[in-house]
């Protein structure tokens, strides 16, 4: 798997749609790579992997309460458990991954790493920038329910085509559906769980 793929395979949308022929082949290939996009952006994260080690540099924040620097990182499955940590002071050793139990809780990520400040590593040192190194960036599978969103929303591109002014169906039958300028409908429900807040790290 590769950072930021298509979550479906034509092979799967043709079944999904019902097309046995080899005509729109390009087409849909297109939109199911056009549905993987929109979910990354609807989702404000992607699904995919990186396919070899990274080093990422983030802004920390201290959190009072906690008496802990923050840091809010991209989604982290570890798989092989080699996630380095450290600053211009060197490399920390005292951090914890968070949410704790993310692993535990239906397969979800990462999201960020809380460092404890020692005589080694000083707060300067965490303010000017902590870099992560992992192999372990993104997801280690994409999720059921993002496959079934790109197979709805490539439909629904689909559908698209022949409905050049956004509106498919007929008034006279009763079944008139305006396409709508954002994810479909279904696929915001089926997604609702994978919404990561926007923010800039």
């Amino acid at each position: 798997m590769t950072w930021a793929p298509d979550y479906t395979t034509l092979t799967k949308l043709k079944d999904y749609v019902r097309v046995d022929d080899l005509v729109d082949d390009v087409q849909l290939a297109m939109y199911i790579t056009a549905a993987s996009r929109a979910i990354d952006n609807h989702c404000n994260r992607q699904f995919g992997r990186v396919a070899s080690s990274q080093e990422r540099l983030y802004t920390a924040s201290y959190n009072y309460r906690r008496r802990r620097w923050v840091v809010l990182m991209d989604d982290l499955m570890p798989v092989t458990g080699s996630v380095v940590v450290e600053t211009s002071d060197g490399v920390i050793n005292d951090y914890a991954l968070e949410p704790t139990n993310a692993g535990l809780y239906e397969g979800m990520p990462y999201t960020r790493i809380a460092v404890r400040i020692t005589s080694v590593i000083q707060p300067t040192s965490v303010e000017n920038g902590v870099a992560i190194t992992t192999e372990d960036w993104g997801w280690s599978a994409v999720p059921a329910a993002v496959e079934l969103a790109c197979l709805l929303q490539s439909n629904r591109f689909a559908v698209r085509r022949d409905s050049p002014f956004g509106i498919a169906g007929s008034p006279d039958q009763g079944n008139e559906m305006r396409l709508l300028s954002r994810v479909d409908p279904d696929v915001g429900v089926s997604l609702r769980k994978y919404v990561r807040p926007r923010r800039n790290f």
